[in-house]
């Protein structure tokens, strides 16, 4: 469960830049969140999002948060209910379930499977990769295939040499989206 409040952003792994904080955090559908007004019970719901990023809210309908972070979503539905419900109210939103985020790591690795990963963290390739139980011996390094499907419905596929990436020879890591799909080849005798 994650609140409002969040510390500094640590260094991440790979030397790339901290993951978001969680009032960065971009809502998703199917997330359960509890929105609180400050000192008005009553108007405290636990609410899913649709798959349409909706939620249903007293007083104020359906309010629509795609692609609003938690701290946009706060400030959205408390203008909401201040323009003609309450004078300046108070409003949090608490991320009590997140929706779930896997990426699928197939072929010459040992856990061939979904993984799944933190909302609020970053994962990368080789990350994914060694959840999947790292590379079996048979694995082809240089040809990773990663497979990601855009919003506008394009696939754009991927041919990525995890070699380069461990002996630090190549500065991308590679950070993955949800439902993106890694394919490790056999190497061919």
């Amino acid at each position: 469960m994650s609140q409002v409040s969040e510390p500094a952003p640590q260094a991440t792994q790979y030397g790339q830049t901290p993951p978001p904080t969680r009032l960065d955090y971009t809502l998703q559908a199917s997330d359960l969140i509890e929105v609180q007004v400050f000192q008005e019970d009553d108007l405290t719901r636990d609410v899913r999002l649709s798959q349409e990023y909706t939620v249903t809210l007293p007083l104020i309908g359906t309010v629509n948060l795609k692609g609003k972070t938690v701290r946009q979503a706060c400030d959205l539905i408390r203008d909401l209910y201040n323009k003609d419900y309450l004078v300046n109210p108070q409003v949090s939103i608490i991320v009590k379930e997140y929706a779930a985020r896997t990426v699928n790591v197939l072929g010459a690795v040992n856990l061939a499977g979904a993984v799944s990963f933190p909302p609020e963290q970053p994962m990368y390739l080789l990350d994914a990769i060694a959840k999947a139980g790292g590379f079996s011996r048979l694995a082809d390094r240089t040809k990773v295939k990663l497979t990601r499907a855009e919003s506008d419905g394009k696939v754009d596929a991927y041919i990525i040499d995890a070699d380069d990436i461990i002996q630090g020879k190549s500065k991308e890591t590679w950070p993955l989206q949800k439902d993106d799909t890694i394919y490790v080849p056999e190497r061919l005798f």
